[in-house]
């Protein structure tokens, strides 16, 4: 008796047609009992088992399943053993990832008509155990191009798991805005910058991938170089606040009022808490719209930040106060130099000197009157001084608050509504989803144990497969749903129209593969159960009906 909900991830994997692209592109031997396809899809349904087994329990994940259901007749388990599986792994490396993962994406794009209007890029960081030290060349690295043919270098750089002790790897994820399908993976060095890379990845992204999407990024892509780079492609992203012209608009530009007639229809699109204004500037040389936008809610939280941050300012600046004119210092400088390391560490407020105060010690007063010695006093200074707020800064936060600007050089007559470019980059979350999903602790790379960069990159190419498989399931049974109008019951008992993937494996759990007397027969395959696979595609079906 075995417990056949991974036939979902099975039917979805059979559905793109995985195992048939790698066998194409690494060929099959016949001397092997299991071919590099199969492993793989062995692999996509380990990852997707979600009970956080490495690869080395891996041949034990297939014990207790129905292995031959799963993968094809006269498949064993001890099949799947370690050395299988690293040499396929170094097989998919040798052959190209990029290449690989290219075709699997064509074949979804064109069998799930999955839209590409909007592409969104985003990046993360994996940190890792262990030591991977390699020699690198500066001179290539430098020159070479975003698809590497060297192994990454696995070093410290800026965490985004608040990690920075240990090393890491970077991984850059461009998915769709329908579905959030994955369309591109990159692994790069672990401290690579976002911002020197982002423009040859979109740049790369569209060699790859022929299709006229509008690119969406966060304000890593907006410099100068990457506009060059990036300009005969169509792009939607944040501007940075250090730019002198992003911060003259924020401070003096006055966000326009909603008309009566415009309210309801920014509630239809969720929009009822924004206002902004457009301008046409020019920076880089490119000729752009910017959307200064204004969020209520952010606004109220901004300034709560702000209010918080001169309550902590004014106990810190009191303690400093204190500090300093309780002190005596033999010259006025070490008095001012006090005072300038002082202020450095407030933002929001200032210590301003108010007299220098000249004296002497009356610590050496009464040492003097003890001896009896008649010996001419040193002088020692004090310095009075009060606190002061910085009403420059803190009127420049208070006209920021709740402020942002996007950029897009679709303009004249590619131009977007304004609403269009301000929901498309809320969107943007579709990369963070992809992230906390490879991130789950549940799933089967909460840590690293392959030794070698090369590896490394593999199995985040396999994990972005799982990724991928996992959100077109999803994709595709919230469109049947919708389509369908009627939804199925969550963890709480609520009728949704937008289950998770996870929660429809849960649902699945209680179903049992089993052989009696010889008889194949699938138990506890309920009306609801039968309901859900009826809106997966056929090969999903066919694991259990």
């Amino acid at each position: 008796m075995s417990k056949v909900q991974l036939g979902i991830v099975a039917g979805l994997i059979d559905e793109i047609g995985i195992v048939k692209i790698i066998n194409n592109k690494l060929g099959i031997d016949v001397r092997e009992k299991i071919s590099a396809g199969t492993v793989v899809k062995s692999i996509l349904i380990n990852g997707l088992g979600f009970v956080s087994r490495p690869l080395y329990l891996f041949s034990q994940f297939f014990q207790d399943k129905a292995i031959e259901k799963l993968l094809g007749k006269r498949i064993k388990p001890d099949y799947l053993n370690d050395d299988k599986i690293g040499r396929v792994m170094d097989e998919l490396y040798k052959y190209g990832l990029n290449d690989i993962f290219i075709e699997v994406v064509l074949e979804v794009i064109k069998k799930f008509k999955i839209d590409l209007k909007y592409s969104h890029l985003d990046s993360t960081s994996f940190h890792l155990d262990g030591e991977y030290k390699r020699e690198e060349d500066k001179e290539k690295q430098e020159e070479e191009k975003i698809i590497k043919e060297r192994p990454i270098f696995i070093k410290k750089g800026y965490s985004r798991d608040h990690r920075p002790d240990l090393k890491q790897c970077v991984l850059d994820l461009i998915t769709s805005q329908d579905g959030d399908i994955p369309l591109f993976v990159r692994v790069g060095d672990g401290n690579e910058s976002d911002k020197a890379v982002f423009g040859k990845v979109l740049v790369e992204f569209k060699k790859q991938i022929k299709f006229d999407s509008i690119m969406v990024c966060d304000s890593a892509l907006y410099g100068q170089e990457n506009l060059q780079l990036i300009q005969h492609l169509k792009w939607i992203t944040r501007v940075p606040m250090t730019i002198k012209k992003a911060k003259e608009l924020v401070q003096n530009i006055e966000v326009e009022e909603v008309k009566d007639e415009d309210k309801e229809k920014r509630s239809d699109l969720n929009l009822e808490s924004y206002t902004w204004k457009e301008e046409i500037v020019t920076y880089g040389g490119i000729k752009q719209t910017w959307l200064i936008v204004l969020s209520e809610k952010r606004q109220k939280s901004d300034l709560e930040k702000l209010e918080k941050q001169l309550s902590q300012e004014e106990k810190k600046s009191q303690k400093f106060l204190k500090e300093i004119q309780s002190e005596e210092f033999e010259h006025p400088q070490a008095a001012r130099y006090k005072l300038k390391a002082i202020n450095k560490k407030l933002r929001l407020l200032e210590i301003k000197e108010v007299e220098l105060i000249e004296t002497y010690s009356k610590k050496k007063e009464k040492i003097y009157k003890m001896i009896s010695l008649i010996i001419k006093k040193e002088k020692i200074y004090k310095m009075i001084s009060l606190i002061i707020k910085k009403d420059e800064e803190i009127s420049r936060k208070t006209k920021e608050a709740g402020k942002f600007i996007l950029a897009t050089n679709l303009v004249e007559e590619n131009k977007l509504e304004a609403s269009e470019i301000l929901i498309t980059y809320k969107n943007q979350q579709s990369t963070e989803r992809g992230f906390r999903f490879l991130k789950d602790p549940l799933f089967f790379t909460d840590s690293f144990f392959v030794e070698k960069p090369e590896r490394i990159e593999t199995m985040l190419f396999l994990m972005s497969l799982c990724l991928l498989i996992y959100n077109l399931g999803q994709r595709e049974l919230r469109n049947c749903l919708k389509r369908v109008k009627k939804g199925i019951n969550n963890q709480v008992g609520k009728v949704t129209l937008r289950p998770t993937l996870r929660w429809i494996f849960q649902c699945f759990q209680g179903i049992h593969y089993v052989i009696l007397n010889g008889v194949k027969q699938i138990v506890n395959l309920t009306e609801e159960r039968r309901f859900i696979l009826s809106l997966l595609p056929a090969s999903c079906q066919r694991y259990y009906l």
